[in-house]
């Protein structure tokens, strides 16, 4: 036999998967259908084929040890990547609609996964998205989220971070504003975006410029109020470069000056740490999603 296929028996893979991320051989035979002494034989079956004991038996329940976990991370990938690549192949059985609940904030919704959805509810019918913007966060529990989008500096207590894509920030006006140098901008025409409160700071830094914008009376909590109110005329925004350039906003906002600003954040999908294996259709998605932003900065 090859040893490109010299693997260990599938059970034995799915029995290890389903025990470290419930630490318990009990509840990971209670998922499988299997008694708490099978997994616990098919582990111990694992182990001895590998070499190396992959978990503590401790007195309540099970800990990784540090081949365990390492162990742990390609299993779960090559999972995920068998179930899409089998659901995308042979679809779901014939008239069944799966659901799949993403969550994403507003900004990135309406100005960049909405223009590009179409694409997506095309080519997989049978799939539907229940989307969830931040502002209904709470109306998601954590465990019955498929698909969570977040924008960050990629760190969330939790929960593994896979970068999206990332994109610089740009200054925008509206369409028909004349043509200003921003030194001339009085600092009650800058718009601020919560959480992003030091973006004019670095933009006049980025423009050679000493002065410290403050005292703006606008001040939003989404990139989208941002780009509402500098369409309406009422100041300058710095928003992520797609988000200017997104659909929603075409011959309502244009570039105010010409460089782009480099953006320490960005746009994050998140797993949960320990959380169940995504489903089929969720991964279905998420190879969507990062096939669709692959080239989304450029």
């Amino acid at each position: 036999m090859s040893w490109a296929y010299r693997l260990p028996p599938l059970t034995w893979l799915r029995s290890f998967e389903a025990a470290a991320r419930h630490n318990s051989f009990t509840a990971a035979g209670d998922e499988l259908g299997l008694t708490s002494a099978a997994i616990s034989q098919q582990v111990r079956s694992l182990e001895h084929h590998l070499g190396y004991p992959l978990f503590e038996r401790l007195a309540r329940g099970l800990r990784l040890t540090d081949m365990g976990r390492a162990y742990l991370s390609p299993i779960r990938k090559a999972f995920d990547e068998l179930s899409a690549s089998t659901a995308g192949l042979f679809g779901a059985p014939a008239g069944a609609q799966a659901t799949i609940n993403v969550r994403a904030p507003i900004s990135f919704c309406v100005l960049r996964l909405a223009p590009a959805l179409h694409r997506f509810t095309e080519s997989r019918p049978s799939i539907s998205i229940r989307l969830f913007t931040a502002v209904w966060a709470e109306a998601l529990p954590a465990e019955k989220v498929d698909v969570d989008i977040r924008f960050g500096h990629g760190r969330w207590p939790g929960h593994a971070a896979t970068l999206l894509y990332r994109e610089p920030s740009v200054a925008v006006c509206a369409t028909g504003a004349p043509e200003v140098q921003l030194s001339a901008v009085p600092p009650g025409r800058l718009i601020h975006i919560m959480g992003l409160e030091d973006e004019w700071l670095k933009y006049h830094r980025l423009m050679g410029l000493d002065r410290k914008p403050s005292g703006s009376p606008l001040t939003v909590d989404t990139s989208l109020a941002a780009l509402e109110l500098a369409a309406a005329g009422s100041g300058l925004a710095v928003v992520l470069k797609g988000f200017a350039r997104s659909p929603h906003m075409a011959g309502r906002v244009r570039l105010a000056f010409a460089p782009e600003l480099p953006q320490e954040q960005a746009h994050f999908v998140l797993s949960r740490e320990g959380g169940a294996p995504i489903r089929p259709e969720a991964a279905i998605f998420r190879d969507w999603l990062f096939g669709e932003f692959a080239s989304a900065a450029a």
